[in-house]
């Protein structure tokens, strides 16, 4: 099984969020890619394998199957249109949140995704205490596992003391915190340490709650959006109603490994047979 380690939604290695892609001939069972997926210790390991003229796709953080990543989703068409087809440009994925596309204008890869909707959710201390400042609205998505922090600017985003064992109880999947940018349309930080995930560097996924949420608040389409972790990443964003596009380069990092994973299989059937 070939492994690739691609940079997503930055042009720089080192920058944006790591995503490990695994391409095996087959389908894996869930519990080896779960192990992969820890061992890699990456936010997102993704596991694609051809289906006739499509792919399937699947994500993994540390911890936990997932059912929407944008980076993964990125990374894995950056590596298959460089390095396993270079004569595509578009890209179909089968995946836990239906089909997605991605396509290749010039150094963009250009996701389509489903929009999440938000619904208002009462500020509480418990919010202020976890994020460390003042919060002036909390908003959450409609699959009721993420929460939306909005602060009053960029630079309370950039310097938020994040407490993650408050963080833990706030939501089941992540929280972000967001705020309108000085310079690109809207900022955010993303946080995620139910699924493994202290500080995510860059998060496609939340920006499907987070493009129509902003759209209406500044009355645009099209926008920059900006996340603020440590490795940064920037993303162009497009609200579409029920889809969103989330647009972003990558780098490619790591080429060429194999995982030893057949000597590992056949242990585990060995011993399945064994009774052990």
């Amino acid at each position: 099984m070939k492994y690739y380690i691609a940079d997503a939604f930055t042009d720089t290695i080192f920058k944006g969020n790591p995503a490990g892609v695994c391409l095996p001939e087959v389908e894996l069972d869930a519990g080896i890619m779960q192990n992969i997926a820890a061992e890699n210790n990456l936010p997102e390991t993704a596991f694609v394998v051809k289906n006739e003229g499509s792919y399937n796709l699947r994500w993994f953080t540390p911890k936990a199957e997932i059912d929407l990543c944008g980076h993964g989703t990125l990374g894995s068409a950056f590596i298959i249109m460089n390095f396993v087809d270079a004569e595509t440009n578009e890209i179909r994925f089968n995946t836990r949140s239906g089909v997605l596309t991605v396509k290749r204008t010039g150094e963009l890869y250009e996701l389509d995704f489903p929009a999440r909707k938000t619904r208002p959710a009462a500020v509480t201390a418990e919010m202020e205490r976890a994020v460390g400042s003042a919060v002036l609205e909390a908003h959450m998505t409609n699959t009721d596992k993420d929460l939306i922090i909005v602060l009053e600017s960029e630079l309370q985003v950039k310097n938020a003391a994040v407490d993650l064992d408050r963080i833990r109880s706030l939501a089941s999947h992540a929280v972000t915190i967001t705020a309108s940018g000085d310079g690109p349309d809207f900022v955010s930080r993303n946080f995620a340490p139910n699924l493994g995930i202290p500080e995510d560097p860059v998060t496609g996924s939340s920006h499907t709650g987070l493009i129509p949420f902003w759209a209406k608040r500044l009355n645009k389409e099209k926008m920059v959006a900006m996340q603020l972790s440590k490795r940064g990443g920037t993303l162009f964003c497009e609200d579409c109603g029920d889809r969103v596009k989330i647009a972003g380069k990558a780098a490619l990092y790591l080429r060429g490994g194999n995982f030893s994973i057949g000597a590992y299989i056949r242990s585990r059937r060995k011993g399945e047979n064994d009774g052990v």
